[in-house]
């Protein structure tokens, strides 16, 4: 029988989420969809995924579980739930501006708390973005800009953003 111990959970390993997820999220920049879709797939990737999600009550131990066995059971994997929720919700902190974290920071909060906070900042602000995103795009004109490429980018920019309100832009 060995005596090695088990390996370290996935999300115990990473030392850099900035590194997985580049995009620091703002409200100015509005790439909410980018950002929560990058996060999903490494909070999926790390196994840590059901953070994000309402916690579910844990079902009820069976008769023939002893006492010291229902102990140990409440214990260890309350308090691994709450490490990796901890580091769930550092991610989120280190992944969006200074002033959304302002925003969303509460003290004794989870993850899933943090991450819904954050999806509704953005979903209560989608129409009135769409408005100012639509507002910009149309006075956009290749005069305002040094070349070609910058204006095609500037127009690239409001358009993802729109998209990813939901609001593509339409032949009108």
């Amino acid at each position: 029988m060995s005596n090695s111990s088990p390996s370290p959970h996935p999300a115990v390993t990473v030392t850099s989420i900035k590194n997985l997820i580049p995009i620091t999220l703002d409200i100015e920049t509005g790439h909410y969809t980018t950002w929560s879709e990058m996060f999903k797939i490494q909070c999926k990737a790390h196994l840590v995924y059901d953070h994000l999600q309402p916690k579910v009550a844990p079902e009820t131990s069976s008769s023939t579980t002893t006492a010291k066995e229902t102990e140990k059971d409440k214990s260890t994997p309350r308090e691994t739930w709450e490490r990796l929720d901890s580091i769930v919700l550092q991610w989120i902190y280190s992944t969006i501006s200074t002033d959304l974290l302002h925003t969303v920071l509460k003290p004794d909060t989870t993850a899933y708390e943090a991450w819904t906070t954050i999806a509704n900042i953005f979903q209560d602000n989608k129409a009135t973005r769409t408005i100012d995103l639509n507002n910009k795009f149309a006075p956009t004109h290749l005069d305002l800009f040094l070349n070609m490429s910058a204006y095609c980018q500037a127009l690239k920019v409001i358009f993802d953003q729109l998209n990813n309100l939901g609001s593509p832009i339409t032949d009108e």
